[in-house]
Order: C-alpha cells, then sequence, then structure tokens
C-alpha cells in the first residue's frame, strides 16, 4: 500500500506538468504561412482587378498590384503591347505559379485594353 501511494505521490507531478504539451505533426511538410500569404495576395489582387476600369494606366495598375508574375511585351502593327500576369487563384499545390493561376492584363500603349483569365491569352 505504502508503495502504491509512493509511486501515485511520485507520478502526480509529471502527470500536471505534461498537460501543456502540444504535439505538432509535419502535415507533409507544408509551411501554411506560405499557403495564408498566397491566397491574401491572390484575394487582394483579384479585390483591385475587379475594380479597374479599361482605359486605366499601366502605372495606376503596377501602383496598385505591384510587380506583376509574369509580364510580355512585343509590338504589333506598329503599337506596342505589354501583358502582365497577376495571381489570382491557386490550382496546384506546388507553391510555384503558373499562368492559368493568374489574371491579365492587356495594355495597347500604355492604356489597359482587356483582362481575362491567364491560361486563354492569344496573341492576336
Amino acid at each position: 500500500m505504502k508503495k502504491t501511494v509512493l509511486v501515485l505521490l511520485a507520478a502526480t507531478p509529471l502527470l500536471f506538468s505534461l498537460s501543456g504539451c502540444v504535439v505538432k505533426i509535419n502535415d507533409d511538410g507544408i509551411n501554411h504561412d506560405f499557403v495564408v500569404d498566397s491566397e491574401d495576395r491572390a484575394y487582394k489582387n483579384r479585390k483591385h482587378i475587379a475594380a479597374v476600369n479599361l482605359g486605366a494606366s499601366i502605372a495606376d495598375i503596377e501602383e496598385k498590384l505591384g510587380v506583376a508574375d509574369f509580364s510580355e511585351t512585343y509590338s504589333e502593327n506598329e503599337k506596342t503591347v505589354k501583358v502582365l500576369y497577376y495571381r489570382t487563384q491557386r490550382k496546384h499545390k506546388d507553391g510555384l505559379t503558373t499562368k492559368d493561376e493568374c489574371t491579365y492584363l492587356q495594355f495597347v500603349n500604355g492604356e489597359l485594353i482587356k483582362t481575362g483569365y491567364g491560361d486563354e491569352f492569344k496573341k492576336s
């Protein structure tokens, strides 16, 4: 009986000291902070793009959205065409941004003329 009481007295402090422990599971190595940040950025980009008007300048867009994830510039019929791609959704869980996860904004001579899904952009 005395041994049982001694064991219980010795085990009680250990039991209470373990009650505050947290076990973290690796979750396949996914860093959720990055996922949340990229989803916040995609939401912010969608919000700003939804509010832009045709005719907006490249400078206005870059001021609101920052540096594009992808960009293309080319000449067509003596006009300068610039296409900016901003991430607006997440389709792949690889942590990389691809054009099919973006919305494109097409500018001709610095003026916004068209937007659309990134993977649907075709040169005229």
